[in-house]
């Protein structure tokens, strides 16, 4: 932005002028997507993965900055905490999906390599095991001054402390000043851009597949020691950044963390509510005249609402940007863990570009026979019970996930990725690691859950069980062998 936002203070003239140049901003997209503006192409994705970085014992390393020296690679960047890095994976279209996983394999080799001259370990995983309530103290967020602000904002906006308290086969009660405790919460994000005119399609469809993806994919069951949900990380972020004191709760006042609460029909229905119901946090202004721009035939960067939106963490978000002079419009696909391995980030990746393709271009549209509370209810089924989650499907009633996936949703997830033009044997190996987990079982919260109820009967402490399991994942990690083919 050019500012130097460790000075910064925000008046509240500021926030009023904030929110105005933010409603230009909407009034530019409204003009754009009237006057078709925008990049009309479906079918390019980037992907966002999420690391944790340990220590040769596997506890969390506070070194992202040593590390990030020692890469000098742009497309690894700091995230929240300390023991955190993101790599963003260049764009490309779907059609070349398989292509993915050996050049990601490179980056992370090549990663893993530089990261050891800081004695550090990268690790794939929703959530690290062996965090503790000492690692997320405000002392480890990154060297960043925007997590820092953003950190002031929230907190202050908050007005008390962050409370955690989540129910799962155990119960965890914390709080916390700051929050920090999100940095626990490592995602893989994909990227889908699709045409405006057909991003109702995409979301709605993205939002009603929420529930089976989450549940396959879960693989975050330990947090602070506990057992919490087969995805505990969806319970951490919802409460960790609930800027809510309990009164505005009372009154229905919306969370930043949000599932949505209906179907739409144009994206600019969720810029709007974006702007309608929720204050800005980093009020912090550009030059730039957006409605100036677009009057003298140029294309905004609309960098106050692009800065809001990314403050609202809708699990499925939509996101505007320009590249080569071209605006274009992405779903941001935000439930899913990072890990277990790359193999299984990229079969994730295929069930989601692939289901959401199918279900957005049915003629009778899975959102006309789904009530949205339902979609959200499945939602949450999926994030507590993970693959042994029971779900609602129109024209099947309550059904086991398992069921749903393997009868209904992986073929119609063959079919999207065809109408992408994904080669068959890359379709067939991705959606085949999918197929795996459901036959057997077992994905990454279940066999992390196994392996440590294992090694408890054996004799070892809870403690010593989560260090003894991640030193096993780790092990199968590094082989690229899908999940549900792991021993326990």
């Amino acid at each position: 932005m050019g500012k130097d936002l460790a000075t910064i203070a925000f008046a509240p003239e500021g926030r009023v002028n904030f929110r105005h140049k933010v409603r230009s901003c909407m009034d530019a997209l409204a003009q754009m997507l009237d006057n078709d503006a925008f990049d009309d192409q479906d079918g390019m994705t980037g992907l966002e993965i999420e690391l944790n970085l340990v220590d040769d014992e596997g506890r969390p390393a506070m070194r992202n900055a040593e590390v990030l020296g020692h890469l000098a690679d742009p497309v690894f960047q700091t995230e929240l905490g300390q023991f955190n890095l993101e790599l963003n994976e260049p764009p490309r279209p779907i059609a070349g999906l398989g292509s993915y996983e050996q050049d990601i394999l490179d980056r992370l080799r090549r990663a893993a390599e530089r990261a050891a001259k800081a004695d550090t370990g990268l690790v794939l995983i929703g959530m690290l095991p062996t965090l503790t309530p000492d690692h997320l103290v405000l002392e480890n967020l990154s060297a960043n001054e925007r997590y820092r602000l953003l950190n002031d904002e929230m907190a202050g906006a908050r007005g008390e402390q962050f409370r955690l308290d989540i129910h799962g086969e155990e119960r965890l009660r914390s709080a916390s000043d700051s929050i920090v405790p999100e940095a626990a919460c490592t995602s893989v994000q994909f990227h889908l851009q699709v045409a405006p005119g057909r991003f109702a399609r995409y979301w709605n469809a993205s939002q009603a597949m929420a529930g089976p993806q989450v549940a396959i994919g879960a693989n975050s069951p330990w947090f602070h020691g506990r057992r919490l949900w087969a995805e505990t990380r969806i319970a951490v972020f919802d409460q960790a950044t609930d800027v809510r004191p309990d009164e505005l709760k009372a009154q229905g006042v919306r969370p930043r963390v949000w599932f949505g609460e209906r179907w739409i029909t144009s994206v600019f229905d969720l810029f709007e509510e974006n702007v309608r119901f929720f204050p800005p946090l980093l009020p912090i202004m550009e030059d730039e005249d957006p409605l100036k721009i677009l009057t003298a035939g140029g294309i905004p960067r609309l960098g106050e609402l692009r800065l809001h939106n990314g403050t609202v963490y809708r699990w499925n978000r939509p996101v505007y940007d320009v590249l080569d002079g071209r605006p274009h419009l992405r779903v941001e696909n935000r439930v899913l863990p990072s890990g277990p391995t790359v193999a299984d980030l990229l079969a994730n990746a295929a069930f989601y570009f692939g289901l959401s393709r199918q279900l957005a271009d049915e003629e009778r549209p899975i959102w006309s026979q789904l009530p949205f509370d339902t979609a959200e209810d499945n939602f949450y089924r999926g994030a507590r019970d993970g693959i042994s989650a029971v779900m609602h499907w129109p024209g099947t009633g309550e059904i086991a996930v398992t069921d749903l996936v393997r009868s209904v949703l992986l073929p119609k997830a063959a079919q999207g990725l065809d109408r992408f033009g994904v080669d068959p044997a890359d379709r067939d190996h991705l959606l085949g690691i999918i197929d795996g987990r459901c036959r057997t079982g077992q994905n990454g919260a279940s066999w992390q859950t196994a392996v440590v109820r294992d090694a408890e009967r054996r004799g070892l402490t809870r403690e010593a069980a989560l260090y003894d399991m991640l030193r096993r994942y780790r092990t199968h990690q590094d082989t690229n062998e899908p999940v549900h083919s792991w021993p326990v």
